[in-house]
């Protein structure tokens, strides 16, 4: 399954950013589709206020999604998920500079195959889908580090 090019076509669809990312790992998460897009829907254009981007709020979602919570630590399963939210920002920032969709749409970004491989491949030249793939891209590589 292609999940880069599966939240894109949700995006190009209609949904917003952190409803296209969370939608794509469905299958990973337990949530269904319908669930992935009621549960992310006021987080586009940065909730809604331009702070933090929605592919990104999407990615820390499956991500918090993807790291259960356990009842007899929640301290440390806490800690755990913080520290994932934490690497995919920094990987994120490192990409485009920024957090913030505010900040992030002032940016002209353009796919290339450094930081944006996936955007490249799938010829994304929007800017939201680029965030939005790359998102997914990002997640896709941290699941894979930690199997």
């Amino acid at each position: 399954m292609n999940r880069c090019k599966l939240a894109n076509d949700y995006h190009r669809r209609g949904f917003n950013c952190c409803q296209s990312v969370l939608a794509a790992f469905s299958d990973l998460t337990g949530m269904s589709e319908q669930e992935s897009f009621n549960v992310a829907g006021g987080f586009g254009s940065g909730a809604g206020t331009g702070e933090l981007c929605g592919a990104v709020s999407g990615a820390v979602m499956t991500l918090g999604l993807l790291t259960p919570v356990d009842p007899a630590d929640p301290v440390g399963s806490k800690k755990r998920t913080v520290a994932l939210s934490r690497e995919l920002q920094e990987r994120f920032m490192e990409k485009f500079g920024a957090l913030r969709c505010e900040e992030l749409l002032k940016k002209k970004v353009t796919p290339n195959g450094e930081d944006t491989p996936a955007a490249k491949a799938l010829g994304v030249t929007g800017h939201c889908s680029i965030m939005i793939v790359t998102a997914v891209e990002t997640v896709e590589e941290m699941l894979k580090e930690r199997t």
